[in-house]
């Protein structure tokens, strides 16, 4: 069946075309040029914070972050298993360790009370993803690392346009890096960005993803690597950026449309904690039985209908699955469920209901 609903696409309906063709002209479409740090300082701006850097890609700006702080191996940083690999691959390429604790089962987010108790003296940050686009809990991981002297780093990746207590998310973090693959809110086609408020960092993070490049014209004073990011993807970073109100908007018109559909079925669509924006990156449910979830989706795409399952817990995946990983329910009760519908903010509310009753008629024995 061909598909007709995808679980997502970008929305480039404004300057995307203009600006990237007016990099082509001006020649300047490497790292160098005006769109990069317009982009940069027009991020910061949408955030709220003092400081922003643009990258190649998401993963690098959590790289590139723990490298900044300092993270290296022996070091031990905690993180959810219920998140997407990159988050804990970046803890890995400083040679530091990564504990895993469970998921909360009202938000899918890190669990604050274990995060706490699994402090060690090895401790020194705690990386915080905010998954599917609900912020975590974060004056409970804030506050364990002022008690516990932690580095607080958060995985925007799915985020960008979520708020805590009406405060924007990417502010908490001594370092935050955000994406902008494809599929995220807004995109740049490849394309990351790390946020501060600190010039000391931000300093630090623009010599290291310059190839470590002190002052002196070719020369370079440390190992550095090479994480900038095009003018041609700023380009469209910053058109992007002019349409993000109207594409959260949008998402957010998509979630509430998916909410009221699935009210009074036993589907279990993701929720929203109070004093918090979840921005939805993914709109995404909870099936009753995880053996028919495979079965769902095949029904879904036979109607059209793409979906993913949720990410696996990371503590199974070979390189990570070792003796000492503990059990995490929450998250494998998530994971094994869960379902991502499509997204992609240009979906109207005639197609929504018609996903989410194809959903409930499965559920309900009526396919």
């Amino acid at each position: 069946m061909e598909i007709k609903y995808p679980v997502y696409r970008p929305s480039l309906k404004g300057n995307e075309q203009r600006y990237v063709s007016d990099c082509i002209e001006s020649t300047w479409i490497s790292s160098k040029g005006k769109y990069t740090d317009e982009f940069e300082r027009k991020f910061a701006s949408y955030i709220g914070t003092d400081y922003a850097t643009s990258v190649c890609n998401g993963t690098v700006a959590l790289h590139l972050a723990l490298l900044v702080l300092g993270i290296r191996q022996g070091d031990e940083i905690i993180v959810p298993t219920f998140t997407y690999i990159a988050s804990v691959n970046a803890i890995t390429f400083v040679g530091a360790t990564p504990v895993f604790v469970d998921s909360l089962a009202d938000t899918w987010q890190m669990n604050g009370e274990e995060t706490e108790r699994k402090i060690t003296p090895r401790t020194r940050a705690i990386l915080a993803p905010h998954i599917y686009g609900h912020p975590c809990d974060m004056d409970k991981l804030v506050a364990i690392c002022k008690k516990h002297h932690l580095y607080l780093v958060e995985d925007c990746a799915e985020a960008i346009g979520s708020r805590y207590k009406g405060k924007m998310i990417g502010t908490f973090g001594d370092l935050s890096a955000f994406s902008f693959f494809g599929n995220k809110t807004i995109t740049t086609g490849e394309g990351g960005m790390l946020t501060t408020h600190s010039k000391t960092l931000i300093d630090k993070a623009k010599k290291l993803k310059n190839q470590g490049l002190s002052g002196v014209e070719y020369w370079h004073d440390e190992i550095g690597y090479n994480y900038r990011m095009t003018n041609i993807c700023s380009a469209i970073g910053v058109a992007q950026l002019e349409r993000i109100d109207e594409i959260l908007a949008n998402k957010l018109r998509i979630a509430a449309t998916y909410k009221e559909a699935f009210a009074h079925s036993d589907v279990e669509f993701h929720g929203q904690a109070v004093d918090v924006l979840n921005s939805y990156w993914m709109c995404s449910a909870l099936i009753p039985h995880p053996d028919k979830r495979d079965e769902l989706r095949r029904f879904l795409a036979e109607s059209g209908i793409e979906t993913r399952p949720l990410f696996h817990p990371v503590h199974t995946m070979p390189m990570y699955k070792t003796g000492k990983t503990g059990n995490y329910p929450v998250a494998a009760s998530i994971s094994a469920r869960g379902i991502n519908l499509p997204s992609y903010p240009d979906l109207n509310e005639a197609d929504v209901n018609f996903i989410a009753n194809q959903v409930v008629r499965f559920t309900h024995g009526k396919k």
